[in-house]
């Protein structure tokens, strides 16, 4: 599969703005649970996530790299895997993207202000995201989407 991933999502997906204070679990969010409003980079993975028949959990960086409940940790990328990204290896507060393809990884920062798609490098050329942390695989289907199939990584 290549960046296809990404290709394949709605529109309404490309337009969602970067919004800091719209995280998982925020008060925000609970108000106003739509994309529309504006999301930080989990909520949109996530969303991404779900869309794809995935159910990750709402938790923030720090809490997903400990998670093993609905996550696995991976070496090697998968399209619809978790990739954190830091300053340093410290999973609190890093920078949650979606893997889409080969060297493709699908996120919203307030860089971009818009959903991008950046190879790896572009991390690595920047400060605060120059720490590939690792990566996650959810492991939990969503119910609405039973019949959702991961996509295959060829």
């Amino acid at each position: 599969m290549t960046a296809d991933l990404a290709v394949r999502l709605p529109d309404r997906f490309w337009s969602v703005p970067y919004v800091g204070a719209r995280f998982p679990g925020s008060p925000a969010v609970a108000e106003r649970p739509d994309l529309a409003e504006g999301a930080n980079c989990q909520l949109f993975a996530y969303a991404v996530l779900h869309h794809h028949g995935l159910e990750p959990p709402a938790l923030r960086s720090g809490e997903l790299w400990a998670d093993s409940a609905t996550t696995t940790r991976v070496t090697a990328p998968r399209p619809l895997d978790l990739l954190l990204f830091n300053a340093t290896d410290d999973a609190y507060g890093a920078h949650v993207g979606v893997w889409a393809g080969p060297d493709q990884v699908l996120h919203l920062c307030a860089e971009a202000g818009r959903p991008a798609v950046w190879p790896l490098s572009a991390f690595a050329a920047r400060p605060r995201y120059r720490t590939l942390i690792g990566v996650k695989r959810v492991t939990a289907r969503s119910a609405r989407a039973p019949s959702a199939r991961r996509p295959s990584p060829g």
